[in-house]
């Protein structure tokens, strides 16, 4: 979904996105190291059970003291899962804690709680008293285990049941042979790193190892893979870097609507060159190392020149960088995808296309409309109505922008619409056929605007006066009446609907 531009498109520069890289976080995710390490667990009881099974699964020599001790606690020291349970019977005593790497104590009452967390903190232990966050330095969150790739989740406390959901969620999602190809990854990296390659060379290898794990996470990774994934990774040494430039669909607004495909590419990304359409929300699915630019035009605003935008894209190309140039929407439908296609292509840097949902898919899931309704429309036409020059391109057939059997989206029709509208109605159109502009379509703020057809431009200027804002697209043909929202038609009056 492209903004509508000035003829000049001049004063505004690329710019490196500053800041805004990670919002605060309510707790650190952290993996502690606990193989062979000694750890304190202080209580017998049930709650105490799952934490010491935890700690000895995590490799941890588990000194269990308390003086009533469940059965439950001593069938589990009797078979760990991993590290040894020892099980004292006993009150804790603050001697107890030195040299422990974190202490869990399943206090009885609030005096308990707060002496065991002061005597562990006092010695610089890392403390967690069970159900008591108050006294807590760490928490255990819902984990995902297909170890060594394991996945831990927090609500910070608010909503365990809600993050046991996320987790079954995650379950079902994570394929269990993840942890063949985890374990895989695991014991292949000395040999990774014995060849001795570039960072680049290094990626290019654990990527190539991902996209496998990936295809086939359920086969069990062989050494065949890992010699077929070296060999691959040697024959690259002592070549050149070369870059490579994807341009990246980002959808109408919503960053739900990103396509997989456009999320690998946002996480294999060295720079991101990124339109004012696309949101903060997008940004986030980009590599957090990744060198993020505003290359952006609005709409009769400050702008970036489109020979700047192609230099740049092409320079840092060249210089070996995987550029993804992220436009709104679907950048092959007046993105000007073609003119960065072709400078790429005349400065011999590969190019390629990673299509994004369009502003009318956008607009037509938002509408729950068919545009090609069979009852009403026999064909779907997209036009822009912004030349080059910023007013209607003198070239549009309004004999078919006017037919009764298609649906027609309009895009960057703001400043043009009444050149638009007058034009239709000289060629006939029928004035009453359905029509709607759809302000920031699929985002937060998103605005629909209802009216005939021969009153769209009136509706339209009323509505930006009360605030409607943001990229906006017409769309306009009898398959709309059965949109949700068109019953505004009915009234005396246009309105605004806002989602």
């Amino acid at each position: 979904m492209s903004a509508e531009r000035t003829p000049s498109e001049t004063g505004r520069a690329p710019r490196q996105r500053e800041g805004g890289r990670m919002e605060k976080l309510a707790r650190l995710p952290v993996f502690f190291a606990l193989q062979g390490r000694r750890v304190l667990v202080a209580g017998g009881r049930e709650p105490a059970v799952w934490k010491a099974e935890l700690l000895s699964a995590a490799g941890a020599r588990v000194e269990v003291i308390a003086p009533d001790v469940c059965e439950e606690m001593w069938h589990l020291a009797a078979a760990a899962p991993g590290g040894p349970i020892a099980i004292h019977k006993r009150r804790w005593s603050p001697d107890d804690l030195p040299g422990a790497a974190i202490a869990i104590a399943d206090a009885e009452d609030e005096a308990e709680a707060e002496a065991f967390a002061a005597a562990a903190r006092a010695v610089g232990v890392p403390v967690n008293v069970v159900d008591k966050p108050a006294f807590c330095d760490f928490a255990f969150g819902a984990i995902v285990n297909r170890s060594p790739l394991v996945v831990g989740i927090s609500t910070d406390g608010a909503a365990p049941v809600f993050g046991q959901a996320i987790r079954a969620k995650i379950e079902a999602l994570l394929p269990q042979g993840f942890k063949a190809w985890a374990q895989a990854a695991q014991s292949w990296r000395g040999a990774v790193s014995a060849l001795g390659l570039s960072f680049q060379g290094r990626r290019r290898f654990w990527e190539s190892f991902a996209a496998r794990a990936m295809a086939e996470p359920n086969r069990p990774p062989e050494d065949a893979d890992r010699d077929a994934l070296l060999a691959v990774a040697e024959a690259g040494q002592g070549l050149p870097e070369v870059g490579s430039v994807v341009l990246v669909g980002a959808g109408p607004g919503d960053p739900e609507l990103l396509t997989l495909k456009a999320v690998r590419a946002l996480q294999s990304a060295d720079v991101v060159l990124y339109d004012d359409l696309v949101s903060d929300a997008v940004l986030d699915f980009a590599r957090r190392e990744a060198k993020k630019m505003l290359v952006g035009k609005t709409g009769y605003g400050p702008s970036c020149k489109q020979d700047d935008i192609n230099a740049l894209m092409v320079q840092l190309a060249r210089e070996g960088r995987r550029v993804v140039r992220l436009k709104g929407g679907e950048p092959m439908i007046f993105g000007r995808a073609g003119e960065e296609i072709s400078a790429c292509r005349a400065a011999g840097v590969r190019v390629e296309v990673v299509p994004g949902i369009s502003a009318p898919q956008g607009a037509a899931s938002r509408l729950v409309a068919s545009l090609t309704h069979r009852d009403h429309a026999r064909r779907l036409q997209f036009v822009t109505a912004h030349a080059r020059d910023g007013k209607l391109p003198r070239d549009l057939d309004f004999k078919a922008l006017s037919d009764k059997a298609a649906t027609t989206v309009v895009y960057m029709p703001r400043r043009t619409l009444p050149d638009l509208v007058d034009g239709l109605t000289a060629a006939g159109v029928d004035l009453s056929t359905p029509a709607v502009a759809v302000f920031s379509v699929t985002r937060a703020d998103e605005q629909m605007v209802w009216s005939p057809l021969g009153s769209l431009v009136t509706a339209v200027a009323a509505a930006v006066d009360e605030g409607a804002a943001g990229p906006c697209i017409v769309l306009y043909g009898h398959a709309l009446s059965a949109a949700e929202g068109a019953e505004a038609l009915l009234d005396p009056a246009p309105r605004t609907a806002q989602i």
